[in-house]
């Protein structure tokens, strides 16, 4: 089937919100190219579990294509029209299984030798629509903060390196209570800037406290469902001729239910974690990573706070896959060097977001005196021994 071909019907497995959409969109839908339609609808088809940024973003694109004209809107698919979609995968369901479609159609781009030129379609679209829908600043300035280091009783080699020369670093900190008065200036922002979705709270442990003002996500509290995973990894690779493309398939067609979570919007988050992740089930340093980076690409977060927790050690893939009940054996200078990257990848991810030049961001080695904090106010590349506690220290970064 082609595009031109849909009809209302074709959607009836859709959910009710994102069905609506579809079908109030069908005349636009049939005017787009089957190179481009798929990877729409593979957003269109989570509408309903989506966050509000995620469907503020859907929402705006196809308001802006269908305000179009015939010839407007040939003219911003010219490359996509121009790219070859083989008959054999035309037949394909790309409705109800676009995520099927699109990893056929990437290996077929490949294989045919018109990757780059779909790569070079796909940043012009991207391009004329940042272009066209002025971004959406935050109603406060973005807050990220990141906890490192749990665990660790002394370590003596240079933290914050890639971030010390984009803000100030301080050296006597006093971190007596650091974490609960991190965590109580997270509420306190969810609080006054009511935002669904808009405060989150990531701990690669246990948490310190959920508040139902922040939306929690907690790698202790998934053990059962990374559990749950790493069986149903386990029953798939002992299956004779499962290969990687076939156990990724299945992982990625799993359901939250499957995994013994609901089916709420946090519920479909957490199982992208761990089906979406890589080593997200096994190391809680890079669960807390992914989970970052997550949050500030779909949920566009105005607060983050993230806790890194010590990790367990490597050990053999396989041991790590089988999921055999043991005791675990920590590594928290390995989880310390691991979590000193991340935070420079948190706040990389969250200068992508509308608002950069205004947003904050602190790091803090967990129980000691050293932490960074950059901030529209604040010097770059410098050196503070202000004895301030962390408090103190987030409202001088804020400057309030």
């Amino acid at each position: 089937m082609l595009p031109t071909s849909l009809v209302a019907g074709n959607f009836l497995q859709y959910q009710p919100e994102a069905r609506g959409i579809a079908v109030s969109h069908l005349e636009l839908f049939r005017r787009m190219p089957l190179s481009f339609l798929p990877s729409l609808l593979q957003e269109l088809i989570e509408y309903d579990h989506n966050f509000p940024a995620e469907r503020d973003a859907l929402g705006s694109e196809l308001n802006y294509l269908s305000n179009l004209s015939q010839t407007q809107l040939e003219r911003v698919f010219k490359e996509f029209a121009q790219i070859q979609v083989s008959g054999e995968q035309s037949k394909l369901d790309w409705v109800n299984q676009p995520l099927t479609f699109t990893e056929a159609f990437s290996a077929n781009l490949w294989s045919t030798h018109q990757m780059i030129a779909f790569q070079k379609a796909a940043a012009t679209y991207s391009e004329g629509l940042h272009a066209a829908i002025p971004a959406r600043l935050p109603v406060v300035p973005r807050l990220g903060i990141a906890v490192i280091g749990a665990g660790v009783d002394s370590y003596s080699n240079i933290l914050f390196a890639q971030l010390r020369p984009h803000g100030t670093y301080f050296s006597n900190i006093q971190p007596e209570g650091g974490m609960e008065k991190l965590l109580a200036a997270t509420v306190s922002r969810a609080k006054s800037h009511p935002i669904p979705f808009g405060h989150w709270y990531v701990d690669g442990g246990k948490s310190a406290g959920a508040n139902p003002s922040l939306a929690c996500v907690s790698y202790d509290a998934l053990l059962p469902a990374r559990r749950a995973l790493l069986d149903k990894i386990q029953n798939e690779v002992g299956k004779p001729g499962t290969g990687p493309e076939s156990l990724r398939n299945y992982i990625a067609h799993l359901q939250p239910e499957q995994l013994g979570l609901g089916g709420g919007t946090l519920d479909r988050f957490q199982m992208k974690l761990l089906t979406d992740g890589s080593g997200t089930q096994i190391f809680s340093t890079t669960f807390a990573q992914w989970t970052a980076r997550e949050v500030l690409r779909r949920a566009s977060a105005t607060t983050l706070l993230v806790r890194f927790a010590p990790r367990q050690r490597q050990r053999p893939m396989n041991e790590l896959l089988s999921n055999v009940q043991r005791e675990v054996e920590l590594d928290p200078v390995g989880s310390l060097i691991d979590a000193d990257m991340a935070a420079y990848y948190q706040w990389i991810n969250q200068q992508r977001l509308p608002g950069h030049d205004r947003s904050v961001f602190l790091v803090w080695f967990e129980g000691h005196r050293q932490a960074l904090a950059i901030g529209p106010t604040l010097p770059r590349g410098v050196e503070s021994k202000s004895a301030l506690d962390l408090g103190a220290l987030l409202a001088v970064a804020m400057g309030t």
